[in-house]
């Protein structure tokens, strides 16, 4: 009887000194998260870490751009760049490579002066010079050649040969030369009406035989010139 209460008394004991499990929740076992839980902290570690810069984010690939290209630097052709100043050819197909043209000290290294004295040489032996021809005769259904008429007039711009009716002629001069598209068109005009003696729609109201604003000058420099 007395070992039985010995016994009870020491289970009592031994009861007592066990720590309590913790409580772990459904969907979890002893001593772990759940699996969501897991998914959502993993997530949050992927975020801070991409926020610190420790996951290396590549750019996205230019459209059109050479595989080879973007990882190495280099053009499409795999070559490195050409010095400055390399002329296009087939070893170059890029032109990669600026020119140096502006180098005083480089064009200076590759230039001597009888090089330049040369190069002046050729350039003067391809010089030509066009001398001016006559002009072309234009057919008579054409109209007036008012550069020949130019040619054929001495007179200046406002120097009054023919006379002319003084009735409405500011009015009647504005009003018609501002229906031609140009000074050439209505000097044209003119002399098929009957000039520079007549006038009939009051285009040369000072009697100079030019129409409108036309003016001469330009084509007997041209004549003074040759």
């Amino acid at each position: 009887m007395r070992y039985m209460v010995v016994s009870g008394v020491m289970a009592l004991v031994l009861a007592g000194c066990t720590p309590p499990v913790p409580d772990t929740g459904a969907g979890q076992g002893a001593g772990f998260e759940s699996y969501s839980d897991y998914l959502a902290r993993r997530s949050a570690e992927q975020r801070r870490a991409e926020l610190q810069g420790r996951v290396a984010v590549l750019p996205p690939k230019r459209e059109g751009e050479a595989s080879g290209e973007a990882a190495t630097g280099l053009p499409a052709s795999g070559q490195a760049p050409a010095p400055a100043g390399t002329p296009l050819s087939p070893e170059n197909p890029d032109n990669v490579g600026l020119s140096d043209e502006q180098d005083f000290e480089a064009v200076t290294q590759r230039e001597t002066i009888e090089s330049d004295k040369e190069r002046l040489a050729r350039q003067r032996a391809q010089y030509k010079v066009i001398a001016p021809s006559a002009l072309p005769s234009r057919p008579g259904s054409v109209g007036p050649n008012i550069v020949e008429y130019a040619l054929s007039t001495t007179n200046d711009v406002g120097e009054p040969l023919y006379r002319r009716s003084a009735l409405f002629a500011k009015s009647r001069y504005q009003r018609n030369c501002a229906k031609y598209p140009s000074p050439d068109q209505a000097q044209m005009d003119f002399l098929r009406r009957g000039g520079p003696k007549r006038d009939p729609l009051g285009l040369d109201p000072d009697g100079d035989g030019f129409a409108c604003t036309w003016d001469p000058r330009p084509f007997r420099m041209v004549k003074a010139r040759r």
